[in-house]
């Protein structure tokens, strides 16, 4: 097999198995996702210094991407499932960690204050707090399309906390709720959009 159709070949299965769509893998190095499509399909191959970035994104070898079979570097080629599982495991226990805040809350405000009948509201406000952790992480490490839901969920979320707070406060205002609507097709909008990429010059490629 070419040398281009090894590295391509190794480039898209590294990027899938991360969950990375081409144009996440392109924003990581400040590439086009048409500059990925074209290694990815052995149109072109990047150059040694991108090469390395891919690698070292990826938590492989350099030798990793040039080679068609990876029978010794098994370590290397597990690497790349074990840093997306660890990635999975510190978001969901930050998630976590927001309600134990929550369930601590709940009890202090149970245990020291007299007469409070809105403790609960501990687990109303974590609510948005929890997509906030997962918005966070899932930008850093995961797949960047899923934001527009996490977004979606944020924004619901607020406008539910908002209208139980304003209930505790015997004010009922489910027109909030409008809001929701609104701010909804602004998001899917806000997902159709294409944003360019900032391009490197196409003779870096080899």
């Amino acid at each position: 097999m070419e040398i281009k159709n090894i590295i391509a070949k190794n480039i898209a299965e590294l990027r899938k198995a991360n969950d990375y769509t081409q144009s996440d893998l392109a924003s990581k190095l400040n590439y086009s996702d048409k500059s990925v499509s074209k290694w990815e399909r052995a149109e072109a191959i990047p150059d040694v210094a991108v090469l390395k970035e891919i690698a070292d994104l990826f938590g492989v070898s350099l030798d990793y991407m040039v080679e068609e079979k990876h029978k010794i570097k098994t370590k290397d080629k597990i690497s790349a499932f074990t840093k997306l599982h660890n990635h999975g495991f510190i978001t969901g226990m930050s998630i976590l960690l927001v309600w134990l805040l929550a369930m601590l809350g709940f009890i202090i405000t149970d245990s020291i204050i007299e007469d409070f009948k809105f403790q609960w509201l501990a687990f109303v406000y974590a609510m948005p707090i929890t997509f906030i952790v997962w918005l966070v992480f899932n930008s850093i490490w995961f797949n960047k399309r899923r934001n527009f839901l996490i977004i979606s969920f944020l924004m619901w979320s607020l406008l539910l906390t908002a209208f139980i707070t304003l209930l505790v406060f015997s004010i009922n205002l489910p027109k909030i709720f409008a809001l929701g609507i609104l701010g909804q097709i602004i998001i899917i909008l806000w997902s159709r959009l294409k944003f360019k990429k900032e391009n490197r010059e196409e003779n870096n490629e080899l």
